[in-house]
């Protein structure tokens, strides 16, 4: 090889190998020192977001790029964890929410809503509640003078209520997700305050010489009411909130609102195109069974029944199941599976049996869910969930097999299948799924004020992160709208 070959070669064998080290170095400077680099802030910050640096080492500017709805006050309890979103990596993307370095200092993101001010016959009238002559809404800062919900079975379904009671008080100082604007244009959701569940449990039958019941007429004239609304033109209702927890509300108006977002106990009975994970929101019950204190919650020796289920046994559809599991278990002699309602004192003994019980099973009936998940949750004991169709509140940032079990109804149905399964379960496995579901059960309480992280606020984080998906068929929509309308100036 000739002197002047070497030497060419040699050149380019150093130019790489220095070209190597100064990327090498850049990338050091990427992590260490982001505000003064090379690279593009803009692009660095899609690194961040996207996690594709080797080197990145989460700090408060990922988190805060990665989950701008979570607040200074959420400090323990960070949703949309995930593995690198958290500065302690050993802890899970389900788990992270819990570590108290996480989501601290956040920029907090509001959801703005903006309510319609329907009559109170869509509402509080419905609870008997007659304000002053075009007085809309109670007065909401005192409690004595809130129109109270109806208790007993009514209750599992008093979303509506608790979420409406939150926005009306949105506007007082309280650390909260949702907050009530004036201006439509202003809003992320548009909320439609119709108590539709209760509507359904106390007004859906015909009295006296009613050819209509309450419960049709007020879905007809909200559709009528929704329908003449710009609001509702503007983006044809996607924009738009309506709580339809008891699976048997809204039936006469679901179809003609399908485009609006609904709140849901589950899609049992939904076609797919009405109702659907992409836009809905799946909200726990409100469980009826006394909270269970942390520090009261009996242990593990102090349960003295394995599984626990008290409801009704024969149901129709998918429900068909519980009819064979209790022939399978009503025998046994440390299992409780018997007929009963939540009349009367059924409530009390309910409580004192699933707060006495290790498992408690959530059995599907004619819907894929129902109340006794929550009732179990509240009573901490660890559910056992056979409803194979079920879906599950705020599952995107809760890992429900951190404190419950999951069993295939195929499974369940065979013989000492589900015995063999709960016996075998150890004392230190059920203690680990019974302290992790002590700490997820204020979740699930529906309270007013709201507090954070509470059913409420988890509720409005849910709808929060679904506006995202909302504007982006929003934009989509608008992609020609502006250019169209330029055309038609000149």
């Amino acid at each position: 090889m000739s002197e002047k070959a070497k030497f060419f070669s040699r050149s380019l064998f150093f130019l790489i190998t220095i070209s190597i080290f100064l990327l090498i170095l850049s990338s050091f400077s990427l992590v260490q020192f982001p505000g003064n680099h090379f690279i593009p802030r803009s692009v660095f910050k899609l690194i961040l977001v996207n996690s594709t640096s080797f080197f990145l080492k989460p700090n408060a500017q990922t988190e805060l790029v990665k989950f701008p709805f979570l607040s200074s006050t959420d400090t323990n309890l960070s949703m949309r964890c995930g593995s690198l979103s958290c500065p302690n990596t050993n802890v899970g993307a389900s788990r992270c929410y819990r570590n108290k370095t996480c989501g601290r200092n956040q920029a907090l993101r509001k959801l703005k809503v903006f309510v319609y001010d329907l009559p109170p016959e869509f509402h509080f009238g419905l609870l008997g509640w007659k304000g002053h002559t075009n007085q809309t809404w109670p007065n909401v800062d005192s409690h004595s003078r809130i129109p109270p919900y109806p208790g007993g079975l009514n209750l599992q379904h008093s979303v509506e209520y608790w979420l409406t009671l939150d926005l009306l008080a949105s506007n007082t100082p309280k650390v909260g997700t949702a907050v009530r604007v004036q201006n439509s244009s202003q809003a992320d959701i548009v909320f439609a305050p119709f108590f539709s569940s209760l509507s359904y449990n106390r007004h859906s039958k015909l009295h006296g010489k009613e050819k209509v019941s309450v419960n049709k007429m007020l879905q007809t004239k909200l559709v009528q009411f929704l329908m003449a609304r710009d609001e509702w033109k503007r983006f044809g209702g996607t924009d738009h909130l309506i709580v339809a927890h008891h699976p048997n509300s809204m039936l006469h108006a679901r179809k003609k609102l399908g485009s609006a977002m609904f709140v849901l106990a589950d899609f049992g009975r939904y076609p797919v195109e009405i109702a659907n994970l992409g836009k809905d929101i799946i909200a726990p019950y409100k469980h009826v069974v006394r909270t269970i204190p942390s520090g009261e919650s009996a242990l593990f020796d102090r349960r003295p029944i394995l599984m626990h289920f008290q409801g009704a046994i024969y149901r129709k559809d998918g429900g068909a199941i519980r009819q064979e599991l209790y022939y399978l278990l009503k025998d046994e002699k440390d299992v409780h599976f018997t007929f009963g309602t939540y009349r009367g004192n059924g409530i009390k003994k309910a409580a004192q049996g699933m707060a006495s019980s290790k498992f408690c099973l959530n059995i599907a009936g004619d819907t894929p869910s129902s109340n006794r998940l929550f009732d179990a949750i509240a009573s901490h004991c660890v559910p056992v969930i056979i409803s194979d169709d079920i879906e599950l509140p705020f599952e995107d940032v809760l890992d429900y097999s951190e404190f419950c079990l999951f069993v295939r109804a195929s499974d369940a149905v065979k013989k000492g299948y589900l015995l063999d399964l709960l016996r075998g379960i150890e004392k230190d496995q059920w203690t680990k799924l019974w302290e992790r579901l002590k700490e997820i059960a204020p979740h699930f309480e529906y309270s007013y004020p709201s507090q954070p992280v509470d059913a409420v606020d988890m509720v409005w984080k849910a709808v929060l992160r679904k506006t995202s998906s909302v504007q982006f068929k929003r934009h989509r929509k608008n992609r020609y709208a502006r250019s169209e309308g330029l055309l038609k100036r000149i």
